[in-house]
């Protein structure tokens, strides 16, 4: 959508929906090996009696999206920048929080290569002729040329695409399930609902949680969507008069809803990766690990509904999978450069442009050329799921001091917000501090 500068928000529900966008991109990236993998495997260990726990994880994170996101429309300017007027120690031009931000997104270029490679093995299941490592090197190019260009509606429409692939293959391959002997009952699910928690599911709930929904990386992502879709362009800079506030807390609202239906999206398909893994492997003595999980539900389609259901679960995967590493290729590829802008290294108006298309392919290369040298997909995503428990302490910092800097403006704020804020902080914390402690 090309920016055309100040102007009203939409007041009806028909014209906020054509300025939605930055949810589809997050919903790419949120639903990728944590939901297709990990949530299964719990699903599978705790039987439904923790699906609570995955629907409250989907709602209750959504508070820390909302401040980023509403810090970014209303100050209009890079996430980097906005860190690095946080107090605290500085090195060189930057302060700590921009220089965690860069060290931990370093950090997690091993899981990114892992989900390429989980991608690419897919493929390789459908197409058996074609070796995992030639799949790979064709993910890592096809994701460059969609993101070089620097093209916001174009990383908006292939996201769109994306989520639309593995939505509705997940929820086929759900369906699917009630016409083979894994077939579960409302009863079943009902009893995931009733927010018991037996002893000995508890750490498998907390995991559950740190898992699902918006982590870390989705929440600073969200900033730069919200910016390129153009909402903060729209508002204008704050001349402190009532049509600013109107405008202001008019696009707020268009956010809002933008976020709420991308909780919509990712929430359902979290929970029906959760379902397929409590119906059909709870109870099994072993239960397969990383991708071979994927090829075990895959066979049990096969089994019981023939090959083409078995291509459909795969597809399913696949979209997750490779939407993920897309959006965090198109992410990554404006958070680097605002990182080197506040270093001093490139000027940020300037060399943006052209730092975005440098990145574009070399972020691909680097991630495919460690899969193919470590060859181990479920501990290199793993490994990422260690490196976000740390992160969600800066992003839960920086939340807390961007709410308290906005709190003046009193836009969409009162006791009830106020409550889900300090609720979505409190149960970040705690399960940032349980992923650490799986470290040790």
């Amino acid at each position: 959508m090309k920016l055309i500068g100040i102007q009203n928000p939409p007041t009806s529900l028909k014209h906020r929906l054509g300025f939605l966008g930055p949810g589809l991109i997050l919903s790419a990236s949120i639903v990728g090996s944590g939901e297709l993998i990990a949530t299964t495997v719990l699903g599978a260990k705790a039987g439904f009696v923790t699906f609570w726990v995955i629907l409250l994880s989907c709602l209750v994170k959504v508070a820390v999206q909302l401040e980023f996101g509403k810090n970014a429309i209303l100050s209009g300017r890079p996430l980097m920048e906005e860190f690095n007027h946080f107090e605290g120690p500085r090195l060189g031009k930057a302060n700590w929080a921009v220089w965690s931000v860069f060290a931990l997104t370093l950090f997690k270029i091993l899981q990114l290569g892992g989900m390429l490679g989980g991608a690419s093995i897919i493929l390789s299941l459908v197409f058996p002729p074609i070796p995992v490592a030639v799949w790979v090197v064709l993910s890592g190019l096809s994701l460059s040329l969609f993101v070089y260009k620097n093209k916001y509606f174009l990383i908006e429409k292939t996201a769109t695409v994306l989520v639309f692939g593995f939505t509705i293959f997940t929820l086929v391959s759900l369906v699917a399930l009630f016409f083979t002997p894994f077939a579960f009952s409302w009863e079943e699910v009902h009893s995931g609902l009733e927010f018991k928690l037996p002893r000995e599911a508890i750490w498998v709930a907390i995991g559950a949680f740190g898992i699902t929904g918006v982590a870390s990386d989705e929440i600073i992502a969200y900033t730069y969507w919200c910016q390129e879709k153009g909402y903060s362009k729209y508002v204008g800079p704050n001349d402190g008069s009532e049509a600013w506030r109107n405008r202001a807390d008019g696009w707020l609202r268009v956010m809002y809803l933008d976020s709420f239906l991308a909780m919509l999206v990712y929430t359902i398909v979290t929970a029906a990766f959760y379902l397929l893994g409590a119906a059909v492997l709870h109870g099994e003595e072993s239960i397969p690990d990383g991708n071979d999980l994927i090829l075990a539900l895959a066979g049990i389609y096969t089994e019981t509904l023939g090959t083409g259901a078995k291509l459909g679960y795969l597809a399913g995967g696949f979209f997750a999978l490779y939407s993920s590493v897309f959006a965090t290729l198109a992410y990554w590829s404006r958070l680097l450069p605002d990182v080197f802008a506040q270093f001093g290294w490139i000027k940020a108006s300037k060399d943006r442009g052209k730092w975005v298309a440098i990145l574009a392919w070399a972020l691909p290369a680097i991630w495919a050329l460690t899969f193919l040298f470590v060859k181990l997909p479920g501990v290199m995503i793993i490994s990422g799921g260690v490196v976000g428990s740390v992160l969600l302490w800066v992003v839960v910092w920086a939340a807390i001091k961007f709410r308290a800097k906005n709190r003046s403006l009193k836009l969409l704020t009162g006791p009830w917000t106020e409550a889900f804020f300090w609720v979505s902080v409190a149960a970040i914390l705690a399960v940032s501090v349980y992923g650490l402690s799986k470290l040790w």
